[in-house]
């Protein structure tokens, strides 16, 4: 008998291993999950995803997230597909599909040399600093910093300083008006009328140090507060920490939602650009297009050749430069 090499084979010779899975080939076509509803996240613990479906808080489903996602991050505020058993009743489990595009988002980082952003919140209208006039004391730098995350992730900034029946709230009322923001003031034996009103309908992320009185106003504006974290808990197998932010439902006539975030030491901005923030000024952002290269905005020694000061001087809009600068400082790390 020869000796065939494989050129020598005909096609009866040849054998194909049989598919020990007995699966068609992989298509890269995705299913189009026109069946999907629609859902907003309202808590995260250990891998699942509470969802409000529809934003409606009387219809929660507890989700995980698709294979086909990968490791695409989801958080609260996220707008997203569901699919599976969305019927929401006890041990039930939906899957979620697809997470929409973000209209804003909320970040940080540990601090100003950490490359690791930390996604809070997303798809929030408003970001609700909350500082106390007295013990704790305000701390500028801080609301500053929450200032900048809000103006380079799309939200419009609140100041709420808490606790104004112990001390005057005049000089820091009178210290950010320039920078044209809603400032208000609550007190501890009064209700957050004012507060309440500016949160109407909206979507609001609450954000302070501890102590500043915040779980006391959450309390205050949403009546089932607790039992709201109770069922978050539940999901979790009774563990709930202040380690994660949670989504909470206004009075059905008020409306909206309260985003209660854990109370935090340090607001890093490693992940915003000096460009990030010139663009958040409107009246500015063309202007700076001429500055030279690098510019950093700052004027004086720093920055001599800045253009903005040219075009403050011609056209106006000094009390912006001023607070587009103070700004800067607070994100570079040199608070005034």
């Amino acid at each position: 008998m020869t000796k065939r090499g494989w050129r020598d084979l005909d096609e009866s010779d040849v054998r194909v291993r049989p598919n020990r899975r007995n699966s068609r080939p992989r298509s890269k076509q995705r299913p189009g999950h026109s069946d999907a509803l629609v859902g907003m996240v309202v808590a995260v613990d250990r891998g699942r995803w509470t969802c409000a479906v529809d934003g409606d808080p009387r219809q929660q489903v507890v989700a995980m997230r698709a294979k086909e996602l990968g490791r695409t991050p989801v958080v609260i505020g996220d707008r997203v597909w569901l699919v599976g058993d969305t019927s929401g009743e006890p041990d039930t489990l939906a899957r979620i599909v697809r997470v929409e595009e973000r209209t804003s988002v909320l970040r940080r980082t540990a601090d100003d040399t950490d490359p690791y952003e930390r996604v809070v919140v997303a798809n929030a209208e408003q970001l609700v600093i909350v500082s106390s006039l007295w013990d704790p004391p305000p701390r500028s730098g801080f609301i500053d910093r929450c200032l900048v995350a809000a103006y380079a992730g799309g939200l419009t900034p609140v100041l709420c300083l808490t606790k104004a029946d112990l001390a005057a709230p005049e000089d820091w009322i009178s210290g950010y008006a320039e920078l044209g923001i809603s400032v208000l003031t609550t007190r501890l034996d009064a209700e957050p009328t004012e507060l309440r009103a500016a949160l109407d309908g909206r979507v609001s992320a609450l954000v302070g140090h501890s102590g500043v009185g915040k779980s006391t106003l959450v309390n205050r504006l949403v009546p089932d507060a607790e039992r709201a974290i109770g069922r978050v808990s539940e999901v979790g197998k009774g563990r709930h920490t202040s380690t994660s932010a949670v989504a909470m439902a206004m009075p059905e006539d008020i409306g909206g939602w309260v985003v209660d975030t854990p109370g935090i030491r340090s607001f890093g901005l490693a992940h915003v650009t000096a460009s990030d923030l010139v663009d958040s000024f409107e009246d500015l952002a063309a202007a700076a297009e001429e500055c030279p290269p690098n510019c950093g905005h700052l004027g004086g020694t720093e920055d001599p050749d800045c253009h903005l000061d040219t075009f403050v001087a011609e056209e106006g809009h000094e009390a912006q430069l001023n607070s587009l600068r103070r700004l800067l400082r607070s994100r570079a790390g040199r608070d005034e």
